[in-house]
């Protein structure tokens, strides 16, 4: 991709459409890719054992030691077959070599061997990297940074398909060969500055298959660094996004200056691909460990996350229904068009569900506890402490998997805004052919011009009707549609969008009367008015397109008012006094002090209300940024929720403001910093028993009061829970929460025996949130089966991330922790959950962190009666619940170290280069 020396691409193999969307791709493996080395000497000099062509064998020889780094030079009589003994002496070295990590990676040159390019060096990697690497779905190559070129050293099995291209066209090659005459060179550019400088890059660009056919490929490069910073290697991973992605339908705006499309898909895909090169990433530096979990977990190997994004199941359903299916039929939620499919599982996890149920008769001694060994995965995970940015999938309305597009009446020919990834498998069409069309291009000659009359003139009545009429896909076959039309309204009751729900009714067809039956279409009818009513809620989630700019930001200029329980404290006095001016609180009214964290979107920072000594904590969100990533609707939620909390374990929101690049929040500053940094920082990285007990208590707390405001947290961890200067637990970011309705209630426990004793337990007040949502959004190792799998879930996801909590307070580690997002998902859906014997831990407090981890909802601790049933557990007896906040921290270890104002520092401006950076940059591994 690159011709300044320094270069490099990554591929991905052609595979399915229905793959395409995903971070990764799936990739068959020959089993000669990842047979061991000696399987070669079935090959023998001379020999045709096999009735084959001599010729041929020799050339499917060259062809696989290519793969290797390596080429087999013909012999001096032209027949080749000298190059054959030749090859087998120097793969005997090559094994002798593959002991050394990176010196076995060396490139091999004349000098070294016969056997190799006449004009010199050659790259080549290890055989213990090469069967790492081959197990690996992804398509990728790895490239020689060291060189001038930065040749191509190894290539996954992917590429070649993917690409067209042979091995002995790639190996030793610079990747540009893909570049052609539309390739932005723009971002080859970016590309060439971050070879140049050592960084990652990951963005999608136009690249040529060796045919000719163009494709949009997601690229994301990676360096790999030796222990002094040097970059000894460039993985170069591609994906193949050309039916998913909006292509150059990215770049269309509406009048109002916003995107056209309702969704960024850039983003998404960006989000994937960076996770699927984490796995790459890992082998290469670790391929050993790499090798022995493969071994270890093949069944958990098979599990595919992209059948579960999107996932098939609407929002509206039956809680305890939808709660009860997914825990007995995972698979039937999953996409399984084309894409590995994961009816496999079925049987694992009724295996799962019938051992636990066995498991209820062992003794909890027996049962919760295991020796488990430290492989050097674990320790890796241990030493490794990542910072694990809560991530944000997909909306409700990309899980929808139905057929359906969205289109918007209020521009010219009621353009589609919005179409399904089922939508796009019907019509056989790319997301980018369909962006900003008419939908009339699913016409054809036999589509009944009278039916598309009613549906113009329902159009323009602005009603909602339901059709049947003969459609064509990309390719010309034709289908019965049954299709649903219904206009969407916004609070002022004025049009905004109309959605299209189509349904294949071809298999359904009356042959007499050449269309549905009556019972087949009022059935029909049903389904896609109910699928409407989905889209309907769920896109409402989402900012509405046709605002202003300056309109998407407004709750950010609205007025903070403060709440009865604080509104006496210092920091509002001070808010007060500048108010009470007639002054409108912005950017300018505060001193920058330090940074105090950034993450993906943005950054906070510490800083000084001017003139009053008060200190704050500022969240700074860069707008573009949050358009770019479909976060606009995330942002605004965040200042609705965080404007209701008047609680002493929640933050208190004094003032928000804009600047013309970003929104910023204006919160208390906890000088306590992280629990998650108080954690690492105690000698073994866990809490003893009290101190855990304490924290969670608090946050057991915290989480009942947002439940009673409706309000899901949904990205529990304890990166987000800040420590007050007394040492008391504040929850803290609120952008990934859900904000529903509530319906307290007070549950009358039943009455023992026939009088009313004195020790008759009280009344509950019960107030957990109602409705469901269906975005699949958290942090990885925190992240609830329900989210995985696109049952809809609403409260009962924050008992379960307490549960993770728990048990990374006691055991310094999440249970279900895997080496990539892929395995860490595989793990909360069909790992078993087990404690380490290694670690003391008191009996009740497994017991309760096994009843929060339980896959079925409906069976969790705290979904039926809320948090009265986690309080009254066993692990809290010692909890004085209504004077926690007036208790002292237990002691720790490593006592806690608040963050002061450095005297000494040097004052900063807000003008000043890179005080309000946005965030964080790509450059992780």
């Amino acid at each position: 991709m690159e011709e300044s020396g320094r270069a490099f691409v990554r591929v991905r193999a052609p595979v399915d459409p229905e793959e395409e969307e995903s971070g990764r791709a799936f990739v068959a493996y020959s089993s000669s890719s990842s047979e061991p080395a000696n399987k070669w000497m079935a090959f023998g000099s001379g020999s045709n054992q096999n009735g084959s062509n001599p010729d041929q064998v020799l050339t499917e020889i060259a062809e696989r030691t290519a793969e290797w780094g390596l080429q087999v030079r013909a012999s001096e009589d032209g027949s080749g077959r000298g190059g054959t003994s030749e090859f087998l002496t120097n793969l005997g070295e090559g094994r002798k070599r593959s002991s050394e990590r990176f010196a076995g990676e060396s490139t091999r040159t004349s000098e070294d061997s016969s056997v190799g390019r006449e004009s010199g060096a050659f790259p080549r990697v290890s055989q213990e990297l090469k069967t790492a690497l081959s197990t690996l779905q992804q398509t990728f190559v790895v490239s020689d940074a060291t060189k001038p070129d930065i040749p191509i050293m190894y290539a996954s099995s992917g590429f070649f398909t993917m690409t067209g291209y042979s091995s002995k066209e790639v190996i030793g090659r610079n990747c540009r060969f893909l570049q052609g005459p539309e390739t932005d060179q723009k971002e080859v550019d970016k590309i060439r500055a971050a070879v140049k400088s050592g960084k990652s890059y990951c963005g999608r660009l136009l690249n040529y298959k060796k045919d000719g056919t163009p494709f949009w490929n997601l690229f994301t490069l990676t360096p790999i660094k030796d222990d002094n910073g040097n970059t000894i290697k460039f993985i170069g991973m591609q994906v193949e996004v050309s039916k998913y992605t909006e292509g150059v339908a990215d770049k269309a705006v509406r009048p109002n200056g916003l995107p056209q499309s309702l969704i960024k898909y850039d983003a998404r895909q960006k989000e994937r691909a960076l996770d699927s090169m984490m796995e790459v990433v890992q082998t290469v530096k670790h391929p050993r460990s790499h090798i022995q979990e493969t071994s270890n977990n093949e069944e958990l190997d098979k599990f595919n996350l992209d059948s579960y994004l999107p996932a098939t199941q609407t929002p509206k359903a039956d809680p305890v229904a939808t709660a009860s299916r997914m825990s007995i039929e995972p698979d039937k939620k999953a996409r399984n068009l084309g894409r590995i499919s994961s009816t496999a599982f079925k049987s694992k996890r009724h295996s799962i569900e019938r051992k636990q149920e066995e498991e209820l008769l062992i003794e909890p001694e027996i049962l919760m506890t295991k020796e488990l060994e430290r492989t050097e995965s674990w320790s890796r995970a241990e030493r490794e402490r990542d910072i694990r940015q809560g991530i944000d999938l997909a909306t409700t309305l990309e899980r929808i998997e139905k057929n359906f597009v969205i289109s918007d009446p209020r521009l010219p020919d009621c353009p589609i805004i919005f179409a399904s990834d089922s939508f796009l498998e019907l019509t056989e069409y790319t997301r980018e052919e369909i962006l900003g069309r008419n939908c009339r291009f699913l016409q054809g000659p036999e589509t009944d011009m009278s039916t598309v009359q009613k549906i113009r003139d329902a159009i323009r009545e602005e009603r909602e009707i339901t059709v049947q009429l003969i459609n064509y896909t990309k390719s010309g076959k034709k289908f019965w549609n049954l299709f649903h039309l219904q206009p969407m309204r916004d609070q002022k009751g004025e049009l905004q969008y109309f959605i299209g729900v189509q349904l294949d009714g071809s298999d359904h067809i009356e042959p007499l009367q050449n269309r549905l039956s009556a019972a087949a279409e009022q059935q029909s009818a049903k389904l896609v008015k109910a699928t409407a009513e989905n889209v309907d809620e769920a896109v409402r989630e989402l900012p509405d397109a046709n605002l202003r700019p300056e309109d998407l930001w407004a709750i950010h200029s609205q007025a903070v008012f403060p709440l009865p329980h604080k509104r006496d404290n210092p920091c509002w006095a001070a808010i007060r006094k500048i108010t009470a001016r007639g002054e409108k609180i912005g950017l300018n009214h505060f001193k920058p002090i330090k940074p105090l964290g950034c993450g993906d979107t943005g950054s906070v920072h510490l800083v000084e209300l001017k003139g009053s000594g008060e200190l704050f904590a500022m969240k700074a969100m860069e707008k573009s940024m949050m358009l770019n990533r479909n976060k606009v609707h995330r942002a605004c939620i965040e200042r609705e929720i965080i404007s209701q909390l008047d609680h002493p374990f929640l933050p208190t929101l004094y003032t928000s403001f804009q600047t013309s690049t970003h929104v910023c929040l204006i919160t208390d500053f906890c000088p306590g910093g992280e629990l998650f940094g108080l954690l690492d920082k105690q000698p073994m990285k866990i809490f003893k028993e009290e101190s855990a007990r304490f924290y969670a208590a608090e946050v057991v707390i915290g989480l009942e009061y947002l439940h009673c405001l409706g309000i899901v947290y949904r990205d529990l961890k304890p990166e987000n829970i800040l420590l007050a200067k007394d040492g008391h637990v504040v929850l803290t970011d609120f952008d990934l929460s859900f904000l529903t309705n509530c319906k307290p209630q007070i549950v009358h426990q039943p009455v023992s025996g026939r009088r009313k004793s004195r020790s008759q337990p009280p009344p509950m007040f019960v107030a957990e949130p109602m409705a469901q949502s269906n975005s699949f959004v958290g942090t990885e190792e925190y992240i609830a089966p329900e989210i995985i799998t696109g049952a809809g879930h609403s409260s009962a996801i924050d008992w379960w991330a307490l549960g993770i909590l728990l048990y990374e307070m006691l055991y310094g580690r999440t249970p279900f922790r895997g080496k990539n997002r892929q395995k860490t998902f595989a793990n909360i859906l069909y790992k078993d959950l087990t404690f380490p014997s290694s670690i003391t831990v008191s009996l009740s407090a497994r017991q309760l962190i096994n009843a929060l981890l339980q896959r079925d909802p409906a069976s969790r601790l705290g979904s039926n009666n809320g948090s009265n049933e986690i309080k009254q557990h066993p692990f809290f007896r010692d909890i004085n619940w209504p004077l926690i906040r007036c208790t002292n921290p237990p002691p720790l270890e490593a006592p806690l170290q608040l963050i002061e104002k450095d005297p000494k520092a040097k004052e900063v401006k807000w003008e000043d280069d890179g005080v309000l950076s946005s965030s964080m940059e790509i450059d992780l591994f």
